[in-house]
């Protein structure tokens, strides 16, 4: 199974944003992915200093950006994930921050909504965005289990968690990782963390241009990074062997070796 992340910088016009993605998604299918990642609300640039908010081009699952990605799936006969706002029609506010999962049919398989929002660091997702109350479910593929989590989520043990004892091969990791002190420390460690403790693999698909840090990850279950990207755009690819997981599970039993008998109902 071959993995591309495209580690890319996004912009206000969404229109543009979506034929980066087309562009991207031909080029990892031409370097024979399987899969291929684009980041945390690639669809537009929503932040403070862009004038735009999430409300402001938010869509249905059924609008023209969703619509598109699913027609470069079809066409490439490639997975895509990618991150995008959603509108909410009782709300005029705010949107929901959702990732989606293409099959190579063009099929939309999966969608997640994020729900532990950014308020942190002196920011508040929470103030444009809908919390999602959606369920931490794998989706089962040809190429494995896999389970979605956004961004500032891997901050959240308990939810790869979730997805380790359901089995899960892989994390998809969209994310905006914004830039600040230790940061970009924080966003390796955190992902290299979540693949030990859980023995799976994880793919962190990052952002970069404007206040992101970019640094896109792919870390086995062992936590050793077999591709990593810097802080320009770029396509990132590896190859996922998922025997792996086993001999490394065979090694390092630790999700089988819990003891939830002893642990705090919280």
């Amino acid at each position: 199974m071959r993995v591309a992340i495209a580690q890319l910088s996004t912009s206000v016009d969404k229109f543009a944003n979506l034929e980066k993605a087309i562009e991207y998604i031909s080029k990892a299918k031409g370097l024979g992915a399987d899969f291929v990642i684009l980041p945390e609300f690639f669809m537009a640039l929503a932040t403070p200093k862009s004038g735009v908010l999430p409300v402001d081009v938010a869509e249905p699952l059924d609008g023209p950006f969703v619509t598109g990605l699913m027609e470069a799936a079809r066409q490439n006969e490639i997975y895509v994930v990618c991150g995008l706002y959603e509108s909410k029609p009782d709300d005029q506010k705010r949107a929901y921050n959702t990732t989606v999962l293409i099959n190579r049919s063009g099929q939309l398989v999966h969608s997640y909504r994020k729900t532990h929002l950014y308020d942190a660091f002196s920011y508040h997702e929470s103030d444009t965005i809908i919390p999602g109350d959606n369920q931490y479910k794998i989706v089962e593929t040809e190429f494995g289990k896999i389970g979605l989590m956004v961004c500032y989520e891997l901050r959240f043990p308990e939810i790869a968690r979730q997805f380790a004892l359901q089995e899960a091969d892989i994390l998809v990791v969209p994310a905006g990782w914004v830039a600040g002190p230790m940061k970009e420390d924080h966003w390796q460690t955190l992902i290299r963390a979540r693949a030990i403790e859980n023995t799976l693999f994880v793919c962190g698909a990052n952002l970069v241009g404007d206040i992101f840090t970019g640094r896109s990850v792919i870390v086995d279950p062992m936590g050793v990074i077999q591709a990593s990207g810097g802080e320009e755009e770029t396509l990132i690819l590896s190859d996922i062997d998922l025997d792996r997981i086993q001999r490394v599970r065979g090694k390092l039993p630790s999700v089988k070796n819990r003891k939830p008998e002893f642990y705090p109902t919280i």
